[in-house]
C-alpha cells in the first residue's frame, strides 16, 4: 500500500530502508547455511523465529501422516525469506504486529490442502502451520514464532496473542513461493515480472500506485480453486476504507469489477490475500533503478534477475576504527580508537587532563574532546543504529557503536544511550510475553513501551506498506 509522504519519504524509499535493515546479510547467510545441511530449527534461530511446536507431539495429536507433511514443509522453509516477505507497516517498516499468518494447511486425512486442492470435511477441521508476530507492546527484537493451529486455544503463548486464528487477508498458504525455498522461482510469474511495466506509469498520487492489477484475475482464480470453486466473487481490500469485488466467470472469461454498495456486503466473500493485492516491492525497486539485484535476498534475486551475479559486501562510508579529522583550534587533529576507546590521538595525557580541568571550571572544551563527547551522545550513525534496533538487529547496532566508540567505551547520557536502553527494556517485555508472565487482561491493550521516534515523524495510525 502506498504510504503517504512523511518528511519526504515515499513508499519506495521506505521499502529501500526496509531492505537495508530488516533482514541483514549476516542473517541470510547463517540461516541459509543451516538450512542447506537440513537444520531447519537452526535456520529459524538464525532468522529470529521461535519454534513453538514439537513434531513428536504433533504425530500423537494429529497422526503420523500429517506430522510428516509438517516436517517436510519445515525442511523447505526458508525463515529468512519468510521474514523478507512478511507484512509490514509504515512509518518504520517493522513487522505488522499481532498477526497469525497461515503458511500451509493440512486436511483431516493427512492430505495437503495446497493452493489447488478442494476443501475437506468440515467435521474434522484442518491443521495449519502458522507464523505469528508479537503484539505491538511486545514487538522488541522483531521476532516471530512458528506454531501449529487446529482451531483450539492451547495453554501456550497464544493465549496472550490478540489474533490467534489464521488471517484471511494476510495468508501465505496460497503463496508458498514467499517462504518455500524449493518454490521461490515461482516468484517471477506470480509477481508479474514478465509483464512489462506500463509505458506511462501512474503518478505517485494516483490510486493505482502499488496495486498488482494485472495479476488480480489470475490470483482470484487461485483463491477460488482453493475454495473448491471455479467461479464466483472475490473481495479485494485496498485499504481501511476502500475495497472492491471481482466477479470471476466460469470458463476463464474476463474478470469484471462489481461496485460495492455497502461496506459490510463483501465481508463474507473470499478475500484476495494481501500478497496478491499489492505489487512486489522488490520488483518496483528494481524497475525504478533504486536497488541492484545483488542487494536483494539471493532467492528473490535468482527469481527476478536470473544470472545476475551476487553483490559483494556494501562498502562502508567510514570503516570502523579509521581515525577522523577534527578542526582543533585551526589545526587538523585525529580522533580514533586507542586501547579500545575513542580518544584524541594528537594530544598527550597531560594536555588532556589540563583541558578536562578547565572544562570542569567552566572553560570552553577542546574541539577534539567536544567531538568525542558528541560521538558518545548523538553520533552521526544514530539514525542507522535506531533503524537496526527497530528491526531487531541488535548485534548489527552494537557493531556500529563499537566500531565508532570502541569495545571498552562507557556510554554517556544522551540520545544514543537512551536508544540502547529503550531497546533493552523492550526486549525484557518480549521475554515476559513469551513466558506468559506479563500482558494485557482479556479485552485490554497495553500501551507500547517507550520507543524513541525523534528521528522520524510518526503518523497517528500505522499503515500497511
Amino acid at each position: 500500500m502506498l504510504t503517504p509522504p512523511a518528511n519526504g519519504d515515499t513508499r519506495l524509499s521506505l521499502w529501500l530502508r526496509v531492505r537495508e535493515f530488516a533482514v541483514p546479510p549476516s542473517m541470510i547467510e547463517t540461516a541459509g547455511l543451516r538450512r542447506s545441511v537440513g537444520d531447519w530449527s537452526g535456520a529459524c534461530a538464525a532468522a529470529g523465529v521461535d519454534v513453538d511446536l514439537d513434531l513428536r507431539s504433533a504425530a500423537r495429536a494429529y497422526g503420523r501422516e500429517r506430522a510428516a507433511l509438517v516436517r517436510a514443509d519445515l525442511r523447505r522453509l526458508a525463515p529468512d525469506l519468510l521474514r523478507w516477505h512478511m507484512p509490514r507497516i509504515a512509518p518504520d517498516g517493522v513487522l505488522r504486529p499481532g498477526l497469525t499468518v497461515p503458511l500451509a494447511r493440512y486436511g483431516p486425512r493427512g492430505q495437503d490442502d495446497s493452493d489447488t486442492a478442494p476443501p475437506r470435511d468440515a467435521s474434522s477441521p484442518p491443521l495449519y502451520l502458522v507464523v505469528r508476530t508479537a503484539p505491538a507492546w511486545a514487538d522488541a527484537g522483531q521476532r516471530m514464532s512458528l506454531a501449529l493451529w487446529d482451531g483450539s486455544r492451547s495453554a501456550g503463548g497464544e493465549r496472550r496473542h490478540p489474533h490467534p486464528r489464521p488471517s484471511r487477508r494476510y495468508r501465505l498458504d496460497l503463496h508458498r513461493h514467499l517462504w518455500d525455498a524449493t518454490r521461490s522461482d515461482e516468484l517471477r510469474i506470480r509477481s508479474g515480472a514478465d509483464t512489462p511495466p506500463p509505458a506511462d506509469p501512474p503518478r505517485p498520487d494516483e490510486e493505482a500506485t502499488g496495486h498488482a492489477v494485472d495479476r488480480w484475475a489470475a490470483e482470484a482464480g487461485i483463491l477460488l480453486r482453493a475454495e473448491g470453486r471455479n467461479s464466483g466473487r472475490v473481495r479485494v481490500r485496498l485499504g481501511a476504507r476502500r475495497q472492491l469485488v471481482l466477479d470471476v466467470p466460469p470458463g476463464g472469461g474476463p474478470v469484471s469489477a462489481v461496485p460495492v454498495l455497502s461496506p459490510a456486503a463483501p465481508g463474507a466473500l473470499p478475500t484476495l490475500p494481501d500478497a496478491a493485492t499489492w505489487a512486489l516491492p522488490d520488483l518496483e525497486l528494481l524497475r525504478a533503478g533504486l536497488v541492484e539485484a545483488g542487494r536483494l535476498h539471493p532467492l528473490v534475486a535468482a527469481a527476478l534477475a536470473p544470472g545476475h551475479p551476487p553483490a559483494g559486501p556494501a562498502p562502508a562510508a567510514d570503516p570502523p576504527g579509521r581515525p577522523r579529522l577534527v578542526d582543533c583550534r585551526g589545526v587538523p587533529h585525529r580522533i580514533g580508537l586507542s586501547d579500545g576507546v575513542l580518544a584524541p590521538l594528537d594530544h598527550g595525557p597531560d594536555e588532556i587532563r589540563r583541558e578536562e580541568l578547565l572544562v570542569a571550571l567552566g572553560g570552553p572544551p577542546l574541539p577534539c574532546l567536544q567531538a568525542i563527547d558528541e560521538a558518545h551522545r548523538r553520533p552521526d550513525c544514530l539514525t542507522g543504529v535506531r533503524e537496526r534496533l527497530d528491526h531487531g538487529d541488535t548485534a548489527g547496532a552494537l557493531a556500529v557503536v563499537e566500531g565508532l566508540l570502541g569495545t571498552g567505551a562507557a556510554l554517556r547520557n544522551g540520545a544514543l544511550r537512551d536508544a540502547l536502553e529503550s531497546a533493552a527494556r523492550r526486549r525484557i517485555a518480549y521475554g515476559l510475553y513469551r513466558t506468559d508472565l506479563y500482558g494485557p487482561a482479556p479485552g485490554r491493550v497495553l500501551p507500547r513501551p517507550d520507543r524513541p521516534r525523534s528521528h522520524r515523524a510518526r503518523p497517528r495510525h500505522s499503515q500497511s506498506l
